[in-house]
């Protein structure tokens, strides 16, 4: 992989190929689970915030997401019908709104969470300590984190 070093245009186009193709692949193995409960992307993005961020507000969830209210308004609805989902007012501030997954939301959840934890799982078992370190460090990178 050294020669990725010298940032040439075919080697970065394949750098991002392999991004698009390990998004589209971890994001395939949990299509099945989604199909199962009619939901898609956008729902498993935000099972998956709420999951790692209890009790996020909506306006961080938007933050998070960078898409619009009426997007994230679409699939909460499709949330809400689904039963996943509970809001809680703040207790300081009643117009803002924390929302939570509920058993049933954690259930989902889990069912996703765990085929595409295979994956990744294995990726990383069969790669060294330093490789996972800098491959999480470039992925923090390519974020801006």
């Amino acid at each position: 992989m050294k020669e990725l070093l010298y940032l040439k245009d075919d080697q970065l186009k394949e750098l991002i190929e392999k991004l698009f193709i390990g998004y589209r692949e971890s994001f395939s193995d949990a299509k099945k689970t989604l199909d199962k409960y009619s939901i898609g992307i956008a729902h498993h993005k935000v099972l998956h915030l709420l999951s790692m961020h209890k009790g996020i507000t909506i306006s961080e969830l938007l933050k998070k997401l960078k898409i619009t209210k009426q997007s994230l308004n679409r699939v909460l609805k499709d949330l809400i019908k689904l039963e996943v989902i509970i809001f809680e007012k703040d207790q300081q501030d009643t117009r803002v709104k924390h929302i939570y997954l509920n058993a049933k939301g954690e259930k989902i959840f889990d069912e996703i969470f765990i085929t595409q934890k295979k994956r990744i799982y294995n990726a990383l078992l069969n790669s060294s300590s330093e490789q996972v370190v800098n491959f999480d460090n470039v992925l923090k990178k390519i974020i801006n984190e």
